[in-house]
């Protein structure tokens, strides 16, 4: 015999109250409602109902998707198949369920920031806290502020809904990792300013592996880095190097400047140089060998005939040297005593 006082019909000998019976509730809701109504009007309440009834199981069988999207049926929460943009009609009362994904839209998921105004669906709200994800350690030890922009597309609908549990979210956790993976290989220089390509290209690639790993249903389009600043306490001393490495950039332009103007005049000029002494040493060789060959033919001819050739050799050099000369004196192998003459060249003056 039992010690407590359970009450009859509960077997687990604990104080609670059997379950009602919703037969005899029905019942008396029914007799309770026709109380209220006056009599005949029971009819009239039915087909009120049955009209409400089925203009709500209208509404809900109606759907429309839109152009940039593809609706994934449900059907008592298995999945059915997809259903292209346009009107459809789909079971109602919940027996089928439609759920609409973008897949022909461009999304984009803001890293250390949020853009206002934003209207991708999967974009976390603007109480997220975006600080911690941008607190980054580089490679030699250094911390930086890296904000981000990850631009997707969702490219498998039913693996997008069904593979992973919160897709969207999985993917901020994917890129967050990928990211620190990535800048934490190099030094806090490089992330700040030559690295910046090389650190997108990386990340969008193992950000795409693992999205595929995982079967996401994400294809990753583009990976863009934006504001990458150094922590506050030392963001001056940082933007103080910045600033000497771009006045050393400067220095080193304005070097290469006039490096590029003064040597490449000096390079020409020394190439008109050379030019011109190669061209003064043909010249001379050529001079000497047609004085050569001038000598060889006047000496073939004097061989022949040394007295007339000697003798137009002395003519032809008097009548070369004779107009350069301004006074004229002619004597005769034989005269004791020089002969003055007029001048032979026209010229006013006194004779000698």
């Amino acid at each position: 015999m039992s010690k407590n006082n359970d009450p009859p019909g509960n077997p687990w000998g604990r104080n609670e109250q059997p379950p009602p019976d919703l037969g005899r509730l029905l019942t008396q809701k029914l007799d309770h409602l026709k109380k209220h109504l006056p009599v005949g009007n029971l009819t009239n309440f039915i087909i009120i109902f049955v009209l409400i009834l089925s203009g709500f199981s209208v509404w809900t069988a109606l759907y429309t998707v839109p152009s940039d999207s593809v609706a994934v049926v449900q059907r008592f929460g298995k999945y059915v198949h997809d259903v292209p943009p346009g009107l459809h009609l789909k079971y109602p009362l919940g027996i089928d369920v439609a759920t609409i994904v973008p897949v022909k839209r461009q999304l984009k998921q803001e890293f250390g920031f949020s853009t206002p105004g934003a209207t991708d669906p999967f974009q976390p709200s603007k109480t997220y806290d975006h600080g911690r994800e941008t607190q980054m350690v580089t490679g030699d030890l250094n911390a930086a502020l890296v904000e981000w922009v990850v631009q997707y597309r969702i490219s498998n609908p039913v693996k997008f809904l069904f593979e992973v549990r919160e897709p969207s979210e999985t993917l901020r956790y994917v890129s967050e990792s990928v990211m620190r993976e990535v800048v934490g290989d190099r030094t806090v220089d490089e992330v700040i300013t030559v690295g910046r390509q090389d650190i997108e290209a990386e990340a969008l690639t193992k950000m795409q592996e693992l999205s595929t790993k995982y079967a996401m249903g994400i294809s990753i389009d583009q990976v863009q880095l934006k504001n990458i600043n150094p922590p506050k306490p030392v963001q001056e001393s940082f933007n103080e190097v910045n600033q000497a490495q771009q006045e050393k950039e400067k220095l080193i332009n304005e070097a290469r400047r006039d490096y590029n103007k003064v040597i490449p005049l000096a390079l020409g000029e020394k190439d008109q140089r050379i030019r011109e002494a190669d061209g003064y040493r043909l010249k001379r060789i050529n001079e000497a060998e047609g004085d050569a060959a001038r000598f060889n033919a006047l000496y073939a001819e004097y061989i022949k005939a040394p007295e007339v050739t000697k003798r137009r050799i002395y003519i032809e050099t008097m009548q070369e040297v004779l107009p350069k000369v301004r006074s004229k004196i002619i004597i005769d192998e034989q005269t004791s005593n020089i002969l003055p003459l007029l001048n032979l060249d026209g010229k006013t003056g006194g004779t000698q």
